[in-house]
């Protein structure tokens, strides 16, 4: 489904919502560590049709509806930039070349590591043969979940991911407490909102820098802001949309989500938006009940 047509869904449902997130892309081509024997799930006819976070429900899936994903390697070297290349297969089993472009991208990527300490959002290139590439900053030793994020051409919104190992002494992170609003490059975000979990809701961002409103955020894919989520203990995966299309080359300071979160418990909230060219990662952890 568009970012449009659900615009579109949510006014004749007499919903009044502010919010927005997501990552930067990536362009990274190191070489990968010596790849096993491919990574792959096949496809089932399992599955919950609807939004991007369900895979079926939660992202944690590698098929849902027919669609499977695939990856070269189930193992990433530490302490450097590597590809990540996998495919999305059909019901055929065949690669999936032709997808919908969704907030500007036809894929969205996602690696994040277990204790959610590691994020990172890319959007990755796709060879004739339907090999994706993402492009990876360097990975810290540890256990992490990487997630596709795409539009069939048959409207569904899709969300498969799979495991990857990091080799090295992994240092677990206690996940930090849960907080209205959070500190990042000279920017205060703050987050309003009460969400129930497997209950649609409002989830509103405000931005203020040196205690004033921030009224010049750029356009950044297709809105002012881009919003994913990952559960504490799982991370499972959630990516709340936007409610406004960026229709000017400055926003802000607020900021509307549709907020649709299907479980209880810790949410970490990665919100990125940006000023000056440059892309800022906002991180805070959100209880929901």
């Amino acid at each position: 489904m568009s970012t449009s047509t659900r615009f579109a869904l949510l006014a004749a449902a007499g919903l009044a919502l502010t919010l927005t997130a997501c990552g930067h892309s990536s362009t990274a081509h190191s070489a990968m560590a010596s790849a096993p024997a491919s990574v792959s799930a096949a496809p089932s006819d399992g599955g919950m049709p609807g939004m991007d976070h369900m895979a079926p429900g939660t992202g944690l899936s590698a098929t849902e509806d027919g669609y499977g994903l695939t990856a070269e390697a189930a193992t990433l070297p530490a302490g450097r930039p590597t590809p990540y290349r996998f495919t999305v297969t059909g019901q055929s089993g065949k690669p999936v070349t032709d997808f919908t472009v969704e907030q500007t991208k036809r894929m969205h990527f996602y690696a994040i590591r277990s204790d959610l300490t590691g994020f990172q959002h890319v959007h990755p290139t796709m060879a004739a043969n339907g090999t994706w590439t993402a492009g990876l900053a360097a990975l810290t030793p540890g256990s992490w979940r990487m997630f596709a994020s795409f539009t069939p051409v048959s409207g569904k919104d899709v969300v498969l991911s799979l495991p990857v190992t990091v080799p090295g002494t992994a240092t677990k992170t206690p996940l930090p407490a849960a907080a209205g609003s959070t500190e990042v490059d000279g920017y205060t975000v703050t987050v309003t909102g009460d969400p129930m979990a497997g209950m649609t809701g409002p989830l509103n961002v405000t931005v203020a820098k040196a205690g004033k409103p921030v009224t010049d955020l750029q356009p950044y894919l297709g809105t002012y802001a881009h919003l994913t989520a990952f559960h504490e203990g799982d991370a499972a995966f959630a990516h709340l949309h936007p409610v406004t299309e960026a229709t000017g080359d400055r926003g802000g300071p607020d900021l509307a989500f549709h907020a649709d979160l299907p479980t209880s418990g810790n949410w970490r909230l990665f919100l990125q938006f940006q000023t000056g060219g440059t892309l800022h990662t906002a991180v805070v952890t959100l209880p929901v009940a």
